[in-house]
């Protein structure tokens, strides 16, 4: 059964992270790295979709570090919340890699790990495949990559990129291409949060296009062991 357990990061920071595994052997572990909404309902039901096809899942609250149990839906006073709480975490990125990490090791005993993650998730995603030992990495939407660009993922690494998402223009989008030709990059008719059901600017054939791109990534690499 999916449940919300305690972890403790590398400073000594305690936080809250909503874990799943699957019914038998996993095939390895993902880390879900939440929007800026917290780990909302939609971010849980990730972690329990990727139980259920055989992966344990584990979604880290990363901004308990500032308000513990944040967990806000998609309206505007919403996104306020949660943006500002994104501006507090980019100034203390060492301590969000420092709670991915925790995260990694709590489910590292299943095998190999990965990580997903959308909207700020998708660049926190970036920063764990370049940071991190982790073996697989797919961002969603993440703002901000263009600026950390110069560093490389270490891992196989797949970014997901709507033509008409207002926050992230294709220009930062080509200087990722340009500074990292290794990281698959892939462009939908979408705009931001394709990906979420949960939010008007859900695109269900983006979201499924990207969603097979990311559980082929993992299979691959997590299940079977490939370097791709």
């Amino acid at each position: 059964m999916p449940e919300t357990i305690k972890l403790t990061a590398s400073d000594g920071h305690a936080f809250d992270a909503y874990r799943a595994d699957p019914v038998g052997k996993a095939h390895g572990g993902i880390i879900v790295i939440q929007e800026v909404f917290g780990v909302n309902v939609h971010i849980r039901d990730l972690v329990e979709r990727w139980a259920a096809v055989g992966y344990t899942a584990i979604a880290p609250a990363l901004y308990d570090r500032w308000e513990p149990g944040f967990e806000v839906g998609y309206e505007p006073a919403d996104i306020e919340k949660g943006r500002a709480h994104k501006a507090t975490a980019n100034e203390h990125l060492d301590g969000v890699m420092a709670d991915v990490d925790a995260a990694r090791a709590a489910i590292a005993d299943v095998g190999r790990v990965g990580a997903v993650g959308y909207c700020w998730g998708g660049f926190v995603t970036y920063l764990a495949a370049c940071r991190l030992d982790i073996q697989a990495a797919s961002g969603y939407y993440g703002g901000g990559i263009a600026e950390v660009a110069g560093e490389a993922p270490k891992c196989p690494t797949i970014l997901h990129f709507g033509d008409s998402d207002g926050s992230i223009p294709m220009s930062d989008v080509e200087t990722v291409r340009k500074a990292q030709p290794g990281v698959g990059i892939h462009i939908y008719e979408a705009g931001h949060g394709f990906h979420c059901d949960m939010r008007g600017s859900y695109d269900p054939r983006a979201a499924a296009i990207a969603g097979m791109r990311t559980t082929q990534l993992f299979e691959a690499v997590l299940r079977r062991g490939e370097s791709v």
